[in-house]
């Protein structure tokens, strides 16, 4: 009788062990079935100019959540510590800096910098950007030269010195931010002039660093919810709106998103592109 009860006991304990060993072997995830859920942005040093506010700052948190440290670049320097303030928060590293990119020798201090402290730069996100609208006819040359200045040299300028320090560790990528206003638009030939000359640089970029293993892309959005356009008289933007296919604005965080996934790994195999993200508008005749 007494052999009985413990012969049942011990079976008993040893199928407890055997069902709980294999429930954990299910609850427990391999390492790579995990790092397969990620953009594998862990601990990459980013650089997003222009980054103190709309885009350029949701870009800046999307890709500290993703585990990027990224240096805050934006000329207004409470909006860049507010968003330097965001970054930490997700406890990743943080530099803000106040560099004018379009001045040659202000973007190479830059890039200089963050070598200095990070010892690389594996994201360049060109966003900073301004506009001067106005008819052609009406066009000064003051406006004229200073969004060329900030909108094309400015990238040109830090994309180089960024590219020399990507090309000595053979990766990198660089994400240019375009503007479906390339192909064309009324009251705008200096942004259009500057945004096309964005698309065409990347182009060209990504023709001469693929060899240093180094994506280069570009993303023109369409019409974004911004300070910019919150400007806008409400009437105005409602007609606008009713010509885009998905009937309404796109949001910066949109925007990151794309951002954050074309300078991942996970987009390796795509450079020389222009990617629309308009809501269909510059789809067929929808524009």
């Amino acid at each position: 009788m007494d052999l009985f009860f413990w012969r049942t006991l011990a079976f008993c304990y040893r199928e407890t062990r055997l069902s709980v060993q294999n429930k954990l072997r299910v609850i427990v995830p391999k390492q790579n079935q995990t790092n397969e859920k990620t953009l594998s942005l862990f601990n990459k040093v980013a650089l997003v100019t222009g980054s103190g506010r709309g885009i350029g700052a949701a870009t800046a948190v999307k890709l500290a959540k993703e585990g990027s440290h990224v240096v805050v670049n934006d000329i207004n320097s409470e909006n860049a510590k507010a968003v330097a303030e965001e970054i930490e928060k997700l406890c990743r590293k943080t530099l803000v800096s106040n560099h004018d990119i379009s001045d040659y020798n202000s973007a190479g201090k830059l890039a200089d910098e963050i070598k200095s402290k990070f010892g690389r730069v594996d994201i360049l996100v060109n966003n900073a950007g301004i506009t001067r609208d106005s008819m052609l006819h009406k066009l000064s040359e003051e406006k004229w030269d200073e969004v060329i200045r900030v909108n094309l040299k400015g990238p040109f300028n830090i994309g180089q010195a960024c590219a020399k320090i990507m090309m000595e560790q053979k990766s990198g990528k660089i994400l240019n931010l375009a503007s479906i206003a390339w192909k064309g638009n009324i009251g705008q030939t200096n942004y259009a002039a500057s945004k096309a000359g964005i698309v065409g640089m990347t182009s060209t970029w990504a023709l001469e660093l693929s060899k240093y293993n180094i994506n280069v892309n570009a993303i023109a959005p369409g019409f974004i919810d911004s300070a910019l356009t919150q400007q806008i008289p409400t009437e105005i933007k409602e007609k606008f709106i009713q010509r885009i296919p998905l009937k309404r604005m796109g949001n910066p965080e949109e925007i990151a998103s794309l951002v954050a996934f074309l300078v991942s790994e996970q987009s390796s195999y795509i450079t020389g592109q222009c990617i629309h993200i308009d809501g269909g508008l510059t789809a067929g005749f929808a524009g």
